[in-house]
């Protein structure tokens, strides 16, 4: 009897709720779907999300670093430590403000930037550390900070994967200097694209909000100034109302997120991809709010390179990703001097790496399934399959 194909299991699909959606409708209705009254809700409830801070949130998570860099007074002439193994939009927001990007190699157990070589990286042309929270774990937040004060550095966290992570029982965003955080569709909550950023006082936010549409102020009924050089970077309120239904839904996500890091730990003992070495993501149920679980494949034993392992994922109807390939390495970079060997532990796990589908709507048998098949593909090709050069 032929078994009826199972369906294609992405590697990540954002939840919608019906009462977002209807929300979404009503706000079509209204006649206000760019930057209004949706927005002006989400940012109270995401600024009472992280304890009260100022938030303003801006159509994508990568102006908000860029943002927070100016409101930082980065600029050129100055340097900004980071880690190459990111998005590389972390990296190039440092480029756009016309500033040295510097990059610390990445600590092989948490895979977020290892501050051990931090201090060794700073100089005094240094003016600030942007971290990234790496799959949603943050770094150790009480070391970074400690090394900052003792530097004189601010602090642009790249909390794009961290939103629902907390540090101490902390939330991210809660504590700290500046925190950017993006709402992108692949994110734990999403406005479809859109980010935000949370701010130290209201002076800053209000610089925030001019960078954010022209530098424009506006007061009375017709006068206006322009005082900075800003950009257009509002976010609509048909995303914001996508934001609202889904920063609601924030515990019960990461809940289930957490569920199902859980049931891959679980499906993966003793099995035959642990067996051959297969690299796993620290464990973390505290902190981390599982944005993403990502594997390292020991690709010396497995006998595939990795497109042809994700190829072979593909075929039995799972959708995998890579995040990321160290950045520093990209051609873009590598015209600024960068190259093979200078952050050996970022260029290993930048070269393994494969993403795991996780999202809220899967289910423990999908993760049986998707382990399943790598234990599989673990058997078929490890040792006596084709081994690449």
């Amino acid at each position: 009897m032929t078994q009826t194909p199972r369906p294609f299991l992405h590697f990540v699909k954002p939840e919608i709720d019906e009462e977002t959606i209807q929300g979404v409708v009503e706000v079509f209705r209204s006649g206000w779907i760019t930057t209004g009254p949706q927005n002006q809700q989400f940012e109270a409830e995401l600024s009472a999300y992280v304890g009260g801070r100022p938030v303003r949130a801006f159509n994508s998570g990568t102006c908000t670093m860029e943002i927070g860099l100016r409101i930082a007074s980065v600029g050129p002439g100055d340097e900004v430590i980071t880690t190459p193994m990111t998005w590389v939009s972390t990296a190039n927001v440092i480029l756009e403000v016309g500033v040295t990007p510097v990059f610390v190699d990445i600590d092989p157990l948490t895979r977020n930037m290892d501050l051990n070589l931090l201090e060794r990286a700073i100089t005094p042309r240094t003016k600030a550390i942007m971290p990234v929270y790496l799959a949603g774990l943050p770094v150790d937040m009480d070391r970074l900070y400690e090394i900052a004060r003792a530097h004189g550095l601010r602090v642009i966290e790249d909390a794009a994967q961290a939103f629902g992570s907390t540090w101490k029982g902390k939330r991210i965003g809660a504590i700290g200097d500046i925190v950017s955080f993006s709402f992108h569709a692949n994110k734990n909550v999403t406005s479809i694209e859109g980010g935000a950023l949370v701010m130290n006082n209201e002076d800053e936010a209000e610089l925030a909000r001019k960078y954010r549409l022209q530098g424009i102020t506006r007061t009375g009924f017709d006068r206006m100034d322009c005082d900075v050089l800003g950009g257009k970077y509002n976010l609509t309120d048909v995303a914001a109302r996508v934001g609202l239904g889904q920063l609601r839904q924030i515990e019960r996500f990461t809940a289930k997120r957490r569920e199902l890091a859980r049931a891959y730990f679980d499906a993966f003992e003793g099995g035959a991809a642990v067996k051959l070495g297969i690299g796993l993501p620290p464990r973390n149920f505290t902190d981390s709010n599982w944005h993403m679980f990502q594997i390292a494949l020991p690709l010396e034993k497995l006998g595939l390179t990795r497109a042809e392992f994700m190829a072979q994922m593909k075929e039995r109807g799972i959708g995998t990703g890579v995040h990321y390939p160290a950045l520093h390495l990209f051609t873009l970079y590598r015209a600024r001097g960068f190259r093979e060997g200078m952050f050996p532990h970022a260029e290993r796990y930048g070269a393994s790496t494969v993403t795991l589908p996780l999202f809220t709507l899967m289910s423990t048998d999908d993760v049986a399934r998707v382990v399943g098949s790598i234990d599989e593909i673990c058997e078929q090709f490890a040792n006596h399959g084709k081994h690449s050069g």
